[in-house]
């Protein structure tokens, strides 16, 4: 095997810890993705293009900046790439886009990666429940797909993407999210079934 090999075996499951577009179900195995998928809005085929242009956009990361990749995260939905995280430099944002572009597959890059200081491990432990929190609010919410939204949270600020089944259902994810101590702010870029 040679040395890329074993990269890419090591960065296909770690892509699927990053890259939360991917579900819990993809780690089991590609029956629970199937599986997953089908009780998702987009296809199978497309989740799995989506899955594997996560597993691409880590790679490239890996490959370029180790510090890349730790601080910028890519959620992945119908090939619109969310880019969340923070760095220090504007240059750390350019080259996670331009990077992202190189993936096939990619046919939108939303670029929401913050140029900041914060971002220690208490801001990333408040974020992370934060995320938490609305993952749960939306699993118990049974006029919600939980299934068809992917949530981030960078210093307070949730951002969203996704397929809604219609407005009234976007409302009420926004409205779980913005009901949560310690956020900012909601940015959404969840598509709605059948907008164009």
């Amino acid at each position: 095997m040679t040395r890329r090999s074993a990269q890419i075996s090591f960065l296909i499951p770690l892509a699927l810890l990053v890259v939360s577009g991917c579900t819990a179900g993809t780690f089991v195995g590609g029956g629970a993705s199937v599986s997953v998928a089908v009780a998702q809005e987009r296809s199978v085929g497309v989740a799995l293009d989506d899955t594997v242009i996560a597993t691409q956009i880590v790679a490239i990361f890996f490959d370029y900046s180790i510090e890349l990749l730790r601080k910028v995260s890519a959620e992945v939905v119908e090939g619109r790439v969310l880019l969340t995280g923070s760095v220090a430099e504007p240059e750390g944002r350019v080259d996670a886009v331009r990077l992202t572009w190189q993936i096939d597959g990619v046919t939108e890059v939303l670029n929401e990666i913050q140029v900041t200081d914060r971002g220690g491990l208490l801001d990333f432990a408040l974020d992370t429940w934060v995320s938490t929190q609305l993952r749960t609010k939306l699993l118990l919410d049974r006029d919600i797909r939980a299934l068809n939204y992917n949530v981030e949270t960078v210093n307070g600020v949730i951002y969203l993407i996704g397929i809604a089944q219609n407005e009234l259902e976007l409302e009420r994810v926004t409205n779980h999210a913005r009901t949560i101590e310690n956020v900012e702010k909601v940015i959404s870029h969840v598509r709605v079934v059948g907008a164009p």
